[in-house]
């Protein structure tokens, strides 16, 4: 009898497994984890540069608030310089964008050790893949930068918000690809191999 249960607990395990895709948080961390190549591509898709390599990525990453909110990083990269954090949000409720501004803020925050010059700090990108289209504009990208208002000039501090639409599956370019490599439960009909392989 407990044979029986045992062989029904790890088939219901295996079916939750074989569901599970990169927009889900705990198989997110597993295929992004120490994945390189994962996270270059990416950073190289969203950003639309495709010489960016990573040099250091770590999955569910907590900065620390003395004073207030810690956040956690789904991942938290560096490259050339810069500052990554991707986050995956499937509920339109996680993705707002003050949460957007705070994780901005916890990068900066942590990322220049007292008594450095602010010119050190680096370009910094938080991205969120969310499965809806949560700023609503039917836009498959959204490209946040802040601009001096009334001539539209970018005010050039280094931070940079972006927002992936994952509902715009389009198989015809690269960022669509992606989305849906994302969205896929099968690897072996993922579209780039380095997320097949890890999948």
């Amino acid at each position: 009898m407990a044979l029986d249960t045992e062989e029904a607990r790890r088939a219901l395990y295996r079916e939750i497994v074989q569901s599970l895709t990169l927009m889900d948080d705990i198989f997110m961390t597993a295929v992004f984890q120490n994945s390189l190549p994962c996270v270059d591509l990416v950073l190289q898709i969203i950003l639309e540069k495709p010489n960016l390599r990573t040099t250091s990525v770590v999955t569910q990453d907590t900065l620390k608030n003395l004073h207030g909110h810690d956040v956690r990083l789904d991942i938290h990269a560096f490259a050339d310089g810069q500052e990554f954090n991707i986050e995956i949000q499937r509920a339109k409720r996680g993705a707002e964008p003050r949460r957007a501004r705070y994780h901005s803020s916890m990068m900066d925050a942590n990322a220049l050790p007292e008594g450095m010059d602010y010119k050190k700090l680096p370009e910094s990108y938080v991205i969120f893949i969310t499965e809806a289209d949560v700023l609503g504009k039917g836009k498959p990208l959204y490209l946040i930068g802040r601009t001096i208002e009334g001539d539209g000039e970018p005010f050039g501090d280094g931070s940079h918000i972006v927002y992936v639409n994952g509902s715009m599956v389009d198989t015809e370019t690269p960022l669509g690809r992606l989305m849906h490599d994302f969205q896929c439960v099968q690897p072996e009909e993922m579209y780039y191999p380095v997320l097949a392989e890890r999948a």
